[in-house]
């Protein structure tokens, strides 16, 4: 039996029998986004450490290794890169505090609810 891991090294031979099962999604995907990772109002530093940022907040593994690489590249310190991580981490709680209203306006509803009852 083979030894499989979580997340398998990404090769580049992996890489491309992914490409050539799609390989038309893949090239469309390719130029989306190198045309995202661009500078424009936005330089390129500041777009990889949004990416890094986002890697955290949805948890790949690939593209935290792919964007942290790649903010390094562009000029970010690794300060830089560690801010990113905890402004990410603070969205992160932040948005499991918030959607806590969702939860206290069920509580609020169901209580009102058996009151009525």
């Amino acid at each position: 039996m083979e030894n499989h891991v979580m997340f398998p090294e990404a090769t580049r031979e992996l890489n491309e029998k992914k490409a050539a099962l799609a390989p038309k999604n893949v090239e469309a995907w390719r130029n989306f986004s190198n045309t995202v990772f661009k500078a424009g109002a936005l330089d390129e530093k500041t777009k990889q450490l949004i990416a890094v940022a986002v890697a955290h907040t949805t948890q790949c593994p690939y593209c935290i290794r792919a964007h942290t690489r790649g903010a390094l590249r562009k000029g970010a310190t690794k300060q830089e890169i560690m801010e990113a991580i905890w402004v990410a981490a603070e969205m992160r709680a932040g948005a499991a505090y918030a959607h806590g209203t969702i939860a206290m306006d069920e509580m609020e509803s169901y209580t009102e609810a058996k009151v009525q009852s």
